[in-house]
């Protein structure tokens, strides 16, 4: 395999480097090509993701391959004023230069990607390695193998591997491909990966774009609108079964709505997912058993209010909502990552932000209430990404950066970000030969007439 992997990265950077993937008019066919594979492969990723996740067509569709094809569009759309010069203004001590900034493709790329949105989270950060003009080397997750498979078979069928490649293993294979030299490193994973991660990268000083995860607190405060933010929460929080990075992890409830939120919360649940959630067509699975029992184990680090039930063979877990939850519980201290939701309540805003920025920065922070105080809170904290009176929403949006501040990650993308993760921003400065003035070179004659006037 270590073999297999060098030759690839060999191959691609050959390709790089012959410089036909820098052209706009390559780029914009590559990901058209891309977007013709999404739309021949629909249904089979769509059943593979049903057999790996019990993921439905609808979910499927939604949260995996509308984002990766609005990603497509959105960089068809405005690829060509991407790669287009910038100019700057330019001071009159450099006069008569004029300055500008270009764009150029970092180079070879290796795109490393989680099992709960293994077709998003896999393609999506590609749009950006294409459109950016870089060659990638795709390593998809083993805990997913059937969406794997197709991913490798619809990549090998549309690209040639010196172009695009997929990788399959598991952590062996990521860390034989971590010794290879490349030009950018894109992660999509844990805060405890991205470390090893950013290791590996250090020893190349390869630039690191790390999607990481982290609690993210979900606020509700007493002025919120109780009803939507029990549907908005309960939506969120058992989308891919919480299977999700930007997941609300733990919420903090205002004492005053705490009953008034748990009624609604279970009436929300039965309208998402109906009288007995376990026979629900979307509601998704753990990914496997050592999920199943981590997840499982978090339900006895409180009192269950709501949900509870578990299925082993099915690796099904009920949405629960905890109360009673000690702060040095393992449900308070890792990231759930699972349909469990622990409840802490506050009596005062300055609890809320204690609590907050007390901990590491999450990927996400959200806020039900007032938009005033909300916009306060918010600019005492620090996350990834914010949604007022709403949950997950942020992600949806290519048009708007996405990604993790501190512990869970750095670097973002989506849309323009995306093209610039995997760019260099290269200055460019242009000086006419028709006039060539003296006072910059030794011996300095005009020294005090440039101190006067540009220092």
């Amino acid at each position: 395999m270590k073999q297999q992997i060098s030759e690839i990265v060999a191959a691609q950077r050959e390709f790089f480097l012959s410089g036909e993937t820098r052209g706009y008019q390559f780029r914009k066919e590559q990901l058209k090509t891309l977007q013709r594979a999404l739309k021949e492969y629909e249904k089979p990723l769509c059943d593979a993701l049903w057999k790996d996740l019990h993921k439905s067509y609808e979910e499927a569709i939604l949260t995996e391959l509308s984002i990766v094809s609005g990603e497509i569009k959105n960089h068809l759309s405005h690829l060509k004023k991407w790669m287009k010069r910038k100019r700057y203004s330019t001071p009159l001590k450099m006069f008569p230069s004029s300055s500008y900034v270009v764009t150029e493709p970092l180079g070879c790329s290796l795109i490393v990607s989680p099992w709960n949105y293994p077709v998003q989270l896999l393609l999506n950060p590609l749009v950006g390695a294409i459109s950016a003009g870089c060659t990638a080397i795709l390593k998809p997750s083993p805990y997913v193998p059937n969406v794997s498979a197709v991913l490798a078979e619809m990549i090998e069928k549309y690209f040639d591997k010196k172009y695009i490649a997929v990788v399959q293993g598991n952590r062996e294979v990521n860390a034989l491909l971590f010794e290879e030299r490349f030009d950018i490193i894109f992660f999509t994973g844990s805060p405890e990966l991205g470390r090893k991660v950013m290791l590996a990268a250090a020893k190349n000083l390869t630039p690191v774009v790390l999607e990481l995860g982290g609690k993210s607190p979900c606020i509700v405060d007493k002025d919120a609108n109780i009803e939507m933010a029990a549907r908005r929460i309960a939506w969120g929080k058992t989308l891919n079964a919480g299977q999700t990075c930007i997941a609300p992890d733990y919420l903090l409830i205002h004492r005053s709505q705490k009953e008034k939120f748990v009624a609604a919360f279970s009436k929300a649940l039965q309208k998402l997912h109906g009288n007995d959630i376990a026979k629900s067509k979307h509601y998704v699975r753990l990914v496997n058993d050592r999920a199943f029992e981590r997840v499982s184990s978090y339900l006895k680090n409180g009192r269950i209010l709501l949900g509870g039930k578990t299925n082993v063979t099915e690796r099904y877990i009920e949405p629960t909502l905890l109360d009673e939850v000690s702060i040095s519980s393992p449900v308070m201290q890792e990231e759930v990552f699972g349909p469990v939701l622990p409840m802490i309540t506050f009596d005062s805003e300055s609890e809320v932000l204690q609590f907050v920025t007390e901990r590491e920065k999450p990927l996400a922070f959200y806020y039900f209430g007032n938009k005033k105080k909300a916009l306060e809170i918010i600019g005492k904290t620090s996350s990834g990404g914010v949604c007022i009176n709403d949950t997950i929403m942020h992600i949806a949006n290519e048009k708007i950066p996405f990604g993790g501040v501190g512990n869970s990650g750095m670097g973002n993308y989506h849309g323009y970000n995306s093209y610039k993760a995997f760019s260099h921003e290269r200055s460019l400065v242009i000086t006419p030969t028709w006039l060539d003035l003296p006072f910059r070179y030794m011996p300095y004659k005009m020294f005090g007439f440039v101190k006067k006037y540009f220092l």
